[in-house]
């Protein structure tokens, strides 16, 4: 296990309830899945959790579900409120460590590129990519050494060095990371075209993660 948070059981459900678990730094939760007999409402300590998110959100857990016992659950979904963005509720599902499953792992980009070098501009377009393998080897970041790319190339899923046990599930053509030209240098039918390909390509990332989850 990579990570572990501590969980009580939960009895409360009206909003009231809810509010005065959120107000005494406790976030409310529900744990399901294979090999639980029936959903465990929970809650876990905010800071726990906020350590959590800004960190390896994507690892397995190590969790004492109510009900069940100790458990391999992993990060589901969460609800933020729309102003304060501060989490509302979350979701976490029970996984097999026996069986592959799909999730996505955080880009990480190091060195600098000569195309940077020559006034171009470094674009990420891909924060994170899609992957599938045994819970026990997804990576925390996946790597990427920018240090050859020159002005107007970029690498894709494709190009991307992944562990041995680790296979991406997205388009191998998909762009991950480009060096772009100085902007002073496009036109404005360039700059449209490519602010069209990052929005598709964020969409298709959207709809195939609400594939996922359904």
């Amino acid at each position: 296990m990579t990570a572990t948070l501590q969980a009580q059981a939960r009895e409360a459900t009206t909003k009231g309830e809810l509010r005065r678990i959120r107000d005494a730094g406790r976030i409310p939760g529900v744990v399901y899945g294979k090999g639980l007999s029936s959903p465990a409402s929970i809650e876990v300590d905010a800071k726990e959790l906020a350590s959590l998110l800004r960190g390896h959100s994507h690892a397995v857990l190590e969790m004492d579900v109510p009900g069940s016992g100790v458990q391999p659950v992993m990060l589901s979904d969460l609800q933020r409120d729309p102003i304060s963005r501060k989490v509302l509720h979350i979701d976490f599902h029970r996984i097999d460590m026996n069986e592959k499953i799909s999730t996505v792992a955080r880009v990480d980009v190091f060195g600098v590129s000569p195309g940077e070098k020559e006034g171009g501009m470094l674009q990420l377009i891909l924060h994170e990519v899609e992957i599938e393998c045994y819970p026990k080897d997804i990576p925390e970041v996946i790597k990427i050494d920018v240090g050859s790319l020159e002005l107007g190339e970029h690498l894709t899923v494709a190009d991307l060095k992944l562990p041995e046990e680790v296979e991406a599930t997205q388009d191998p053509d998909t762009v991950v990371i480009a060096v772009l030209a100085p902007q002073k240098e496009r036109s404005e039918d360039e700059l449209e075209a490519m602010a069209d390909e990052a929005e598709e390509d964020r969409k298709h990332s959207e709809a195939a993660q609400a594939v996922e989850k359904g």
